[in-house]
């Protein structure tokens, strides 16, 4: 009755009405906008929710299989496995393993890092163009030989055959000799010393281990300079070498806490050693850690296996074709003459690309490529083998992000356990005894690689590396990723400058001396050009 006495006066051009029509126009568009912005409203929070629930499922699913694997774990346990926590008051937490896809994986979904993935491509494109118009239009021929490839990975049959010998002694010698020692030790409390005890038992075993690393460490490394390995191939041994001894330790380090703080089980004839088979699937896991149980994929994808090895074969000719083109021509004439500081500097800034190219190449080749090549093959779950290291404002985040893999091995087993030992008051000493052995590891490849001692890498790790971390660990401003991009160019140039002078010294200066004390001298620093001939 209302709305028709309304409609009348309006009709009848009462004044009081005359402005109601556009108020009420204006009210329901303004209702319309709110009802539209609460049904956006709605819709995200229920994706939101949608995914959460998601999540949340995937976990419990996770935490299921988990129990299937294993009867024997509880829910303490899963709840462990699947979220890092402390367990004691002061006690560093765990590595936890969770289904997760690389860094690289997810960005390369966007379009955005497609197409810088493409850029990349490309240049390798123009690099073959490159090489291919060079050798055509200088030499008359295509040269398509890949003799520096050829030279690098020289020598595959002795290469694989030590491969072979390596994987054999882990597999027959520290499993069966793990197990053995396992069931046949005596239960008691670790750290007694007593005549007969089990602990005297148990540091013989330990003497054994310890003999069985030096071996494995001396044995390989004879049989690489016996045999004049190339670099490329004495890299592969090395690296292969070092990762089986840190699987190994890994291996012992995580089972025997467990053997020595458990009771004896009559019951359980292993003595609490896990299976052969956990053992196995660890050696070829891409990761460093020990556990008897990871997250694992449902299905293999085959054709993304063949995608990701089929990159690692084009980053193999990418950084071919930097060192033929950039690296090469600059240096193997490099000291035939008296080294000047200019000439150095001219070098060290002319090596900053190509070397800091070549550092991108590596990473993407192995860190991604590779690991999660063979994380499809074993349908191993959690692929975070490195993190977002390019975003780092601190030196000390580029280390823990760099290569994952690796920094949780040094945490895990040298981190915690000088922390354990020194105290909670000792992680500068903990850091510091992190940072000294990765960088022994890192110089011991290129020691044994090149055949001398020039640890310039070693300076810049142990060194300006660990000085780093002190000078930007305040550091927040996106400033200090300039900072870190600059560090990372100067040292990467310095470094192939200066080891590239150092082999083409080495191939091109006569002997210093006949004995060992040529093999520490740097060669390019006191090299006689006088009675050298040029080609």
């Amino acid at each position: 009755m209302a709305e028709a006495n309304e409609n009348h006066a309006v009709a009848n051009g009462d004044p009081r009405f005359n402005d109601s029509r556009p108020a009420m126009a204006s009210r329901q568009v303004n209702m319309q906008r709110i009802r539209d912005k609460a049904q956006n409203l709605r819709g995200d929070l229920l994706e939101q929710l949608n995914h959460r629930l998601d999540n949340l499922f995937d976990d419990f699913i996770n935490e299921v299989e988990q129990i299937e694997q294993d009867p024997h774990l509880n829910n303490d346990t899963v709840r462990t496995q699947t979220r890092s926590t402390k367990r004691k008051t002061g006690e560093l937490p765990d590595k936890v393993f969770i289904n997760r896809r690389s860094v690289l994986t997810e960005l390369l979904e966007s379009s955005h890092i497609q197409t810088i993935y493409h850029i990349f491509v490309a240049i390798l494109i123009v690099f073959s163009l490159n090489t291919l118009v060079y050798d055509w239009v200088e030499k008359g021929t295509l040269n398509l030989n890949f003799d520096l490839i050829f030279f690098a990975f020289g020598k595959t049959p002795k290469v694989m055959s030590l491969w072979v010998c390596m994987q054999l002694a882990t597999l027959l010698l520290v499993y069966p000799a793990f197990y053995y020692w396992a069931i046949s030790r005596t239960p008691g409390r670790a750290g007694q010393m007593r005549i007969c005890n089990t602990d005297v038992y148990d540091l013989v075993w330990l003497g054994l281990v310890l003999l069985y690393q030096g071996a494995f460490l001396i044995l390989p490394v004879r049989y690489l300079v016996e045999n004049d390995m190339p670099p490329a191939s004495s890299v592969i041994i090395t690296c292969e070498q070092l990762r089986l001894m840190m699987k190994t330790h890994a291996f012992i380090r995580e089972n025997a806490h467990k053997i020595l703080n458990t009771k004896k089980n009559d019951d359980d004839e292993s003595g609490g050693c896990p299976d052969f088979s956990k053992f196995l699937y660890f050696l070829f896991a891409p990761t460093l850690v020990y556990r008897d149980h990871y997250p694992r994929t449902k299905t293999i994808r085959w054709r993304y296996v063949v995608s990701n090895f089929g990159q690692v074969l084009a980053c193999l000719f990418y950084t071919y074709y930097i060192f033929e083109r950039f690296c090469v021509p600059v240096f193997q004439n490099f000291n035939r003459e008296h080294v000047t500081p200019k000439a150095l500097m001219l070098s060290v800034f002319g090596c900053m690309m190509p070397a800091t190219l070549v550092l991108f190449i590596g990473f993407f080749a192995i860190l991604h490529s590779w690991l999660n090549a063979f994380a499809e093959m074993l349908r191993f779950g959690d692929r975070l083998f490195y993190k977002d290291w390019w975003n780092s404002t601190t030196f000390s985040n580029y280390y823990r992000t760099w290569n994952v893999v690796v920094h949780d091995w040094l945490y895990c087993y040298i981190y915690k356990d000088v922390y354990w030992l020194l105290g909670s008051k000792s992680r500068a000493g903990s850091m510091a005894m992190v940072f000294l052995i990765s960088a022994v590891f890192h110089e011991y490849v290129l020691v044994v690689t090149f055949r001398f001692f020039y640890p310039v890498l070693f300076v810049m790790f142990a060194g300006a590396g660990f000085g780093f971390i002190f000078l930007t660990d305040k550091g927040s401003s996106r400033s200090w990723n300039v900072f870190m991009w600059v560090m990372l160019f100067t040292g990467n140039g310095l470094l192939m400058c200066l080891y590239s002078m150092e082999w083409y010294a080495r191939k091109s200066c006569p002997v210093i001396m006949d004995n060992f004390i040529d093999f520490l001298i740097p060669r390019s620093w006191m090299c006689d050009f006088s009675g050298i001939k040029l080609n």
